[in-house]
């Protein structure tokens, strides 16, 4: 019988959305259509309509020797173009957004190939070719998995992620790398908080009602409480018992 993957425990409503974000059968919800000129401006590594800088020769060019892995694995297009490797970092708020940083390592690799995605205490980057890059963050942009009020893509500087959110609903950042103007969000800088010449607008924010029925977040105060998913509670607890009794005594 063929094994059907569960994507994570819980009866929630937060653990059912981090389910359907893992699930690469799961189509992610458009939600917004912000360019690929104006995508390539927030990462800021290349101008728009720049050729792709290179880190090595076409695989086609290079004359690699035989070997079996290249039968069997298919290079993503910036692997055959030999794109340098670069990145895209997000910061989430702890109010309802729409995903945080352990949920978007889960949910791009289950989703993407070619990557080394990295999570921190709060923020997440996903490096990889640069082409491959750029289509990835289309669909991190342009879906569900983003809200432009509680979610920050900050290359530096990622300060402020965890702290209460503005009287107009946005996350604090150090650098203002995006504004709230006339009821949409607009960057004014590239993710490392160059200034841009022109505005990125990446949409209106979601409602509240949205974010908490769309977050993949736990949070008592303002969303769904963790402990009131009794399968989340079992297993977590079941997990540390099993590591603390192998520690202390793996023959057990």
């Amino acid at each position: 019988m063929a094994y059907t993957p569960q994507y994570g425990p819980g009866q929630s409503v937060v653990a059912e959305n981090r389910r359907k974000q893992m699930n690469p059968n799961v189509k992610l919800e458009k939600m917004r259509n912000v360019t690929d000129e104006d995508i390539v401006l927030i990462l800021g590594h290349r101008a728009p309509g720049q050729a792709y800088p290179t880190a090595h020769p076409p695989l086609a060019e290079q004359g690699e020797p035989d070997c079996p892995i290249r039968k069997i694995v298919t290079p993503t297009d910036g692997a055959k173009a030999g794109d340098r490797v670069r990145y895209i970092q997000f910061a989430d708020s702890v109010y309802n957004a729409p995903s945080q940083p352990y949920q978007r390592t889960y949910t791009e690799a289950y989703r993407y190939r070619g990557i080394d995605p990295g999570t921190l205490s709060g923020r997440q980057i996903v490096e990889c070719r640069e082409r491959d890059l750029e289509k990835i963050s289309a669909d991190l942009i342009n879906t569900n998995l983003f809200d432009p009020a509680t979610i920050g893509i900050r290359g530096a500087t990622v300060h402020g992620h965890s702290l209460r959110l503005a009287e107009d609903g946005m996350m604090f950042d150090m650098l203002q790398r995006c504004v709230l103007e006339g009821g949409t969000v607009k960057y004014v800088k590239d993710q490392i908080g160059t200034p841009l010449d022109k505005k990125v607008d990446v949409g209106k924010p979601m409602d509240a009602a949205w974010l908490k029925a769309n977050t993949t977040m736990f949070h008592s105060l303002v969303g769904t409480s963790y402990r009131s998913d009794a399968e989340y509670i079992e297993y977590i607890k079941r997990i540390h018992s099993l590591r603390t009794k192998y520690g202390f005594m793996p023959v057990e």
